[in-house]
């Protein structure tokens, strides 16, 4: 075997190597919670919970009882929604914050978003209402939730 056909091969190794071990891979966002860790720690009142859904699914599903609902569909787009973010806390950009919403890929992009408008503790409850990869969800876990009528 001549030199050069030895480096597709080394190369492919060293490329499964890589994807393995997560080598060159950058976790995306930041800290997650479970929906009951989301629950148990809104009702210590160590955060503040923000189901970030529309309000459509809200009147679908209900909502979890701690939540505050914050539609991050603002008409000033991502820089409305952290305004609205940072009025529900006070003005505290360092507060402790988790984003719900349906299956935890909205929440994962808004923790980005918030992150990058200087937010500094920003929770994603990655499993969502719904459920998802991170786990089966607030409703599937039967945790509390109340209609939402005047969504």
């Amino acid at each position: 075997m001549n030199r050069l056909s030895q480096y597709p091969r080394r190369f492919s190794v060293l490329l499964g190597a890589a994807f393995l071990f997560g080598v060159g891979c950058s976790q995306a966002g930041g800290p997650t919670l479970t929906a009951p860790e989301a629950l148990d720690k809104a009702r210590a009142g160590e955060i503040t919970l923000i189901d970030i859904r529309t309000p459509i699914e809200w009147r679908q599903t209900g909502v979890a009882p701690v939540a505050h609902r914050i539609d991050m569909q603002d008409p000033q787009g991502p820089s409305g929604f952290a305004s609205k973010v940072l009025a529900e806390v006070g003005g505290d950009k360092s507060a402790p914050i988790a984003l719900i919403c349906r299956t935890g890929n909205r929440s994962g992009y808004m923790q980005q978003e918030l992150q990058r408008q200087g937010f500094t503790n920003v929770y994603d409850v990655s499993e969502g209402m719904a459920g998802g990869r991170a786990g089966p969800g607030w409703i599937r876990r039967a945790l509390p939730v109340e209609s939402c009528t005047n969504c």
